[in-house]
């Protein structure tokens, strides 16, 4: 059964694989439409037990403790994101010769489904009104940035007067959103290289890749198959492929990518932009790719100070999600009002408190040596707080770039070795704190170290390059915790 020609899945036998939110969406939506859904999950916890009851009463089978026995008679396997291509459950189904999918990929084929439904509902089918288009997708992907730029777009759009909603690996369920009853002129769509390798029918309307550095090579198996997987999301666009100037890896996919007949690849950079690019000129966002005569004219869109907030990779973002925007008719006065309007997630770049006279800025989303350097770059000098579940990375050439900005560095986490070691190769002179402790007090013990390495006119970054498990829940719980510390260290300096 070949996921692009599915027609009805009335009566299709459907193996979702997880037991999360987008396998419980994919579940819902699929049993709703008339298939026949087994859930099967490896997990057996009284919170896995509860969801599957929930699943039970619309009727959807839910199979714990057993991720690895396909079920017989399936028709399509649909996983959740994080399923790794050489789980034995996929083997199965590759020996039996069945697809797998994931559930961007539903949402893609499920968009005339979900148009009908919304014009049944408003009794514009009954009234014989004309169907309206499923919304275009604008696309987002990369490394790092993408939920910024996705967010941003959708601040853009809205300031254009558009309906939209800023979905993918951010927020509502995909599935929910393109099966609801809102109505949207457009989506701002950001897309994880996961989401990517299982979503072989998506054609956006316009996508960006923002930038490639080594991430998740344990799932994807090397740095070309990461990549290849991330250059899916200029499969068949129609209007725009936008890439980073300074990423030449991000042309190459464009490069290399089966688009629609006059779709074109549309650059952005922090320098002055050359034809069919957008860039910064003196402090002034501009665009000369979507402007009569682009050789010699171009269109003020914003102001530097305009983005929130105006770290250099934080521009790059913006120029990112002004090109998509721009790619679906948007005025420039909308660019800048949307950027203006926009409020980064927590732990974005976010200012913390100005303690003596330094600035404390919390970055825990940097998880990997790409996100943390970009942070760097922003701050000089600065005091890093970095460290912990390093995921394979390396941090030599972090350290290299970065060195000439630290007045010191303060380590926390399992991996910190490995980053003292980039250090003492590369920056001996910088000074180094390794806390060797992982209790709750770890991060306050790290701010006050901090503090006492740092300088009126200083920043001290938390930037880990590292992610969080191995002290906290999540990167949200380790920024807060830095929040939390300096909190205090301002009390105490009352």
């Amino acid at each position: 059964m070949g996921s692009g020609q599915v027609t009805s899945w009335q009566g299709k036998n459907i193996t979702v694989a997880g037991l999360g939110v987008s396998g419980i969406s994919a579940a819902r939506a699929l049993a709703g439409l008339g298939a026949s859904v087994t859930v099967v999950d490896g997990g057996d916890s009284e919170g896995h037990r509860a969801r599957a009851a929930e699943l039970g009463e619309l009727g959807i089978s839910v199979r714990l403790a057993d991720a690895k026995t396909l079920p017989e008679g399936t028709d399509l396997v649909v996983t959740s994101p994080g399923w790794k291509p050489d789980s034995p459950l996929f083997a199965a189904a590759a020996t039996a010769g069945v697809d797998v999918v994931g559930d961007v990929e539903i949402a893609w084929l499920l968009r005339d489904v979900g148009a009908d439904l919304r014009a049944a509902r408003s009794g514009e089918a009954a009234a014989g009104a004309p169907r309206r288009e499923p919304a275009p997708w604008l696309a987002i992907t990369g490394t790092n940035g993408k939920t910024t730029t996705t967010q941003m777009l959708a601040s853009i759009l809205r300031a254009a007067g558009l309906r939209t909603a800023a979905v993918g690996n951010i927020g509502t369920p995909i599935i929910d959103v393109v099966l609801g009853e809102e109505t949207y002129d457009v989506l701002a769509v950001e897309l994880s290289s996961y989401q990517l390798h299982w979503a072989p029918s998506l054609r956006a309307h316009s996508a960006a890749v923002l930038n490639l550095a080594p991430d998740h090579l344990d799932w994807h198996g090397s740095m070309e198959a990461y990549a290849a997987d991330k250059g899916r999301i200029y499969e068949g666009n129609t209007v725009a492929c936008v890439y980073n100037v300074a990423d030449p890896a991000t042309e190459a996919l464009v490069v290399e990518a089966d688009v629609e007949e006059g779709c074109r690849a549309i650059g952005f950079t922090l320098g002055a932009p050359g034809p069919s690019m957008l860039g910064v000129v003196d402090g002034i966002l501009v665009d000369r790719a979507f402007v009569a005569d682009r050789h010699k004219n171009a269109q003020e869109l914003a102001e530097v100070k305009d983005v929130n907030p105006p770290a250099p990779h934080n521009i790059a973002n913006a120029l990112a999600a002004a090109a998509l925007a721009r790619a679906f008719g948007v005025e420039p006065r909308a660019v800048r009002d949307g950027l203006r309007d926009f409020r980064p997630d927590a732990h974005r770049v976010a200012h913390v408190g100005e303690v003596a006279g330094v600035t404390y800025v919390d970055d825990s989303k940097a998880t990997n040596t790409h996100a943390a350097e970009a942070s760097l770059a922003a701050f000089e000098p600065v005091v890093w707080v970095a460290g912990g579940l390093a995921k394979g990375a390396t941090f030599d050439e972090l350290v290299q770039k970065s060195a000439k900005r630290l007045r010191g560095v303060v380590l926390i986490g399992a991996d910190r070795a490995l980053i003292a070691e980039a250090l003492a190769r590369h920056a001996p002179e910088v000074p180094v704190v390794d806390l060797d402790r992982t209790d709750t007090g770890a991060m306050l013990a790290a701010v006050r170290e901090a503090a006492r390495l740092a300088e009126p006119g200083d920043t001290v970054l938390l930037a880990p390059a590292c992610a969080s498990m191995d002290m906290f829940a999540n990167y949200n719980k380790r920024g807060d915790a830095f929040a939390d510390a300096v909190r205090e260290l301002t009390a105490e300096s009352a």
